[in-house]
């Protein structure tokens, strides 16, 4: 199964630059030199109607007069002739293109039509288009320059993609003394076709790329992002640095990309679930290159910090409390051999003072000492050059140690000239080095974040819990009626309502119209009560002073009827009243005030929040964001983000609050996100939380039409897990088989799966010969986003666990109308049927989910396969390039 089909923009045997010529401020003559400069392996050819020659090379008019194979084609011609010039390229099976030409979408409403023609001329060439309006494509490993950038990056295993072209070159010249090198380097520009997507998928499964360093602007296809961002970051490093992250800069975006910027705090709630580390600024993103190229991982938060100097050490220690790392506690048998080798005064704790007369040696041994505590996660060695001190010798000590250690060792060696040659000799040796004791502490903060993150990757929760189903229909016809009668505002019984049908614990209300109504509520609710505003067009009610608390007699109820419908009135008169909701009064000592909302981003969809409630929500700015679904992991990562998790334990002679109760509601409230779409915006506010339960006191609900063909979880950039489609059926010889989507917890019973294959099923299938998958393999195949690709696995039951006998999969081909499927079953599963009912369930999955056609390759030899997809109804022909393949395909 292809996982990509952008392979030529980085492993093109033979390029055609389009635009070519000898004139020196040409953007085609610039780009045609690079590649020849750049070491270029394969063949360039130089395409321009008007020129016999360039740079001593014959040039051609077309194609048609070059008549070669050509992989990737490089434009660089004026806007208005790149469609014409893709057609050319279709018709001659280039497979890919890089569009530096400016003047489309950037450049007005003549460059959006004239982008959309050139996209439309790619689709229908199946030609994948990096740009326009792009620097290129850097392949150092390759000798590919395909780019404006004069230089070519020294080789490395540290991939960079940006948005920007500015950005590519200023990187790629500030890290060549910093001896940083790039496996690639690709400047998307305008992203009309390949995007961070495409190129996530391709980085992913880049045996040269160790670590993947993304400048992002904006993101147009949320769900196409995530599933990328995903699925490189379960295999390598990731690390973004976002701009735009304030109004001004936002602007500048909009204005110089056309981007589309999402909500920074947004934004970093995406980065923390998609298991990667965003950094703030360009500097923080190579220091973060440089710790993950190590490939060395923190286990834990526990950082030793060793120094010649105690201000240096101080330094680090106060940053790594601020960041929220841990200083680590050494263990006694690390005091005691750190007591045999350091001098009396060493400062006896962590940071570990070694004093400023320390040579190398007293270096070497804290820092192996370290090294093997197991109290100790990280090491950081910080030298001032001081008079006593060799920062050459301490520096091969220190690289001597770091090569023998599975944990982190990072170095800052400050100052200036005396520091030089050791900083030199430790780029040279893969040590990450910093300038500051706060830098290389943030440096360790990165290691530390992706640990966190990761975790969170792995989450992937369904929709909805087994445990007291909500009621979706219910809460469905209440929208729908609301929506019928022309509003986009949910009452508050009708809201409350919603809430109930989702299992959520609510205040009671009753409305009333009239004083009299109002003081009946209260008798039969029961004195004191809360009494507020209700209606559609207040969107606080505090703003018209809407809400009266602790009201106990009946005299007070109808005299606060009157005034608040009065002042209602007088502070807005344009506003709809439809009366007064009476509610029991909640009166605890101990009660917390929190909030959850909703509300829909308008690049990732509806976004969970969590934090302090009550009338100053907004000032205190305490909060906590998720995208759904959530689970009880997240959920427990959302609350312990939050100051006013501290106020929910015991303290003041006040039992601690019952966060199960509150976990319980965010996970509702989770499931009401992903079911009903029409949602898209709730305010739960006040949420009240004592020791015995949590309830929701007040709350607001916006909706509106979902768009139409919007599949299932269309709204969301994280696809749930597809719990729906969990089938059981039973086998001829009576055994029950569960067809299910696959998860990340089967990657074991996957590998044995795959280890109990004959060599020939295993050859059938991956059509080379292996043992078992690579841990590579393991994680793309059970770690999938459940949106452009789908594996179904069948299991029954065995020993009281679960025995995988197939998996049918497929995945996405660009255009987003076809897949390519896979399927393999069990040799000791044959002849039941089970590849039939397997490879159904996945072409009905995949015709709901929007595909018109699904391709496969299957080797000629293996009839088996070749006679299950014809009984499917496949059209089976052979391969042109490959007799030993057949090409099946079936329209859905």
């Amino acid at each position: 199964m292809r996982l990509t089909d952008i392979d030529q923009l980085f492993t093109p045997s033979a390029v055609a630059v389009f635009g070519a010529s000898d004139n020196e401020g040409s953007i085609g003559g610039m780009v045609f030199r690079n590649v020849l400069a750049g070491g270029f392996k394969g063949h360039c050819y130089p395409i321009n109607p008007k020129y016999d020659q360039v740079g001593g090379q014959p040039c051609f008019s077309s194609l048609n007069e070059l008549d070669k194979q050509i992989d990737l084609a490089l434009i660089a011609t004026p806007a208005e002739c790149v469609p014409a010039i893709l057609d050319q390229c279709g018709n001659f099976g280039v497979k890919a293109a890089v569009v530096h030409s400016a003047g489309f979408g950037e450049h007005g409403e003549r460059g959006r039509a004239l982008q959309e023609k050139m996209v439309e001329a790619a689709r229908r060439n199946r030609i994948r288009v990096l740009g326009p309006n792009c620097l290129g494509v850097m392949r150092p490993q390759h000798g590919l320059n395909a780019s404006v950038g004069e230089d070519l990056p020294r080789r490395g295993n540290v991939a960079l993609v940006s948005q920007s072209g500015a950005i590519c070159t200023a990187m790629i010249d500030w890290s060549e003394p910093r001896r940083v090198g790039f496996s690639a380097v690709v400047s998307l520009g305008a992203a009309a076709d390949v995007d961070f997507g495409d190129i996530l998928d391709y980085l992913a499964l880049d045996t040269q790329t160790r670590c993947i360093l993304l400048y992002v602007e904006g993101v147009r296809n949320a769900r196409h992002f995530m599933s990328g961002l995903r699925a490189a970051a379960r295999l390598k490093p990731v690390i973004i640095v976002k701009a735009g992250r304030h109004p001004a800069g936002t602007r500048a975006i909009k204005s110089h990309t056309g981007g589309f910027v999402g909500s920074p705090d947004v934004f970093r709630a995406v980065t923390d679930r998609a298991g990667v580390v965003q950094v703030a600024n360009l500097d923080q993103l190579f220091a973060a290159a440089q710790v993950f190229g190590t490939r060395r991982r923190l286990a834990g938060d526990r950082i030793a910090i060793i120094t010649n100097g105690g201000g240096p050490g101080v330094l680090a220690a106060d940053r790594t409390v601020e960041l929220g790392l841990s200083l680590a506690q050494l263990s006694d048998s690390t005091r005691q051999t750190l007591e045999q080798a350091l001098p009396d005064y060493w400062s006896h704790g962590n940071p570990i003072d070694i004093i400023g007369d320390a040579p190398a040696e007293r270096y070497r041994q804290a820092l192996d000492a370290c090294i093997a505590d197991p109290e100790v996660d990280g090491v950081l060695c910080i030298l001032a050059p001081l008079i006593f001190g060799d920062p050459v010798a301490t520096a091969q000590q220190v690289i001597e140690a770091s090569k023998g250690s599975r944990k982190p060792v990072l170095a800052c060696w400050m100052g200036g000239n005396h520091v030089v040659e050791a900083q030199s000799l430790l780029s040279e040796h893969d040590v990450p080095h910093f300038d500051s004791p706060e830098a290389a502490v943030e440096a360790f903060s990165f290691l530390a974040i992706h640990q966190r993150n990761q975790k969170l990757l792995m989450q992937s929760p369904a929709p909805l819990s087994h445990e007291d189903p909500p009621d979706v229909e219910g809460a469905r016809l209440i929208i729908e009626g609301v929506m019928a009668e022309g509003r986009k505002v949910l009452g508050t019984i009708e809201a409350k309502a919603i809430l109930s049908a989702f299992r959520i614990p609510t205040m009671q209300a009753v409305l009333a119209r009239t004083p009299n109504e109002a003081l009946m509520a209260a008798e039969a609710l029961g004195f004191p009560v809360v009494m507020k505003i209700n209606s559609p067009d207040l969107e606080h009610k505090s703003d018209v002073d809407g809400v009266k608390l602790n009201i106990d007699d009946a005299q007070s109820v109808r005299r606060t009827f009157s005034e608040i419908v009065e002042r209602a009135q007088r502070l807005r008169p344009e506003a709809r009243l439809e009366g007064i909701t009476v509610e029991h009064m909640v009166s605890s000592r101990s009660a917390r005030e929190l909030m959850i909302g909703v509300f829909r981003d308008k690049i990732f969809g509806p976004v969970i929040v969590f934090g302090a409630g009550g009338t100053k929500v907004e000032v205190l700015g305490d909060r906590a964001l998720g995208l759904p679904p959530l689970n009880a992991f997240i959920i427990e990562t959302m609350i312990d983000q939050t100051r006013v998790a501290r106020l929910m334990g015991a303290f003041q002679q006040m039992p601690p609050m019952n966060r199960v109760a509150l976990a319980r509601i965010l996970q509702r409230v989770s499931e009401m996100v992903c079911e009903l779409p029409e949602i898209i915006a709730m305010d739960i506010n006040p949420l009240i939380g004592n020791d015995k339960e949590v309830i929701a006191v007040d709350v607001r609900i916006n909706v509106d039409y979902r768009p139409p063909q919007q599949p299932t979880y269309g709204h969301m950039a994280i696809h749930p897990y597809p719990g729906h489609l969990i089938e059981r059926v039973q086998l001829p010889d009576g055994k029950d088989l569960v067809i299910r989507p696959i998860r990340p917890e089967d990657a074991e019973m996957e590998q044995e799966f795959v280890r109990g294959l004959s060599e020939q099923t295993k050859y059938f299938r991956f059509m080379q010969a292996i043992r078992e998958l690579t841990p590579e393999m393991l994680v793309r195949f059970t770690q999938i986003d459940y949106d452009r690709e789908m594996a179904l696995i069948g299991v029954v039951e065995h020993d009281g666990g679960e025995v995988e006998v197939g998996v049918a999969r497929y995945m996405s081909r660009p255009g987003g109308e076809a897949c390519e499927f896979a399927i393999v079953v069990s040799d000791t599963w044959r002849n039941l049927g089970i590849g039939a009912r397997l490879m159904r369930s996945l072409m009905q999955n995949a015709r709901l989910r929007g595909f018109r056609l699904m391709e496969g390759e299957v080797l000629t030899a293996n009839t088996r396969m070749l006679a299950l997809v014809k009984s499917l109804g496949f059209r089976i022909e052979s391969d042109p390039q490959d007799m030993a393949v057949k090409l099946v395909t079936k329209v859905l």
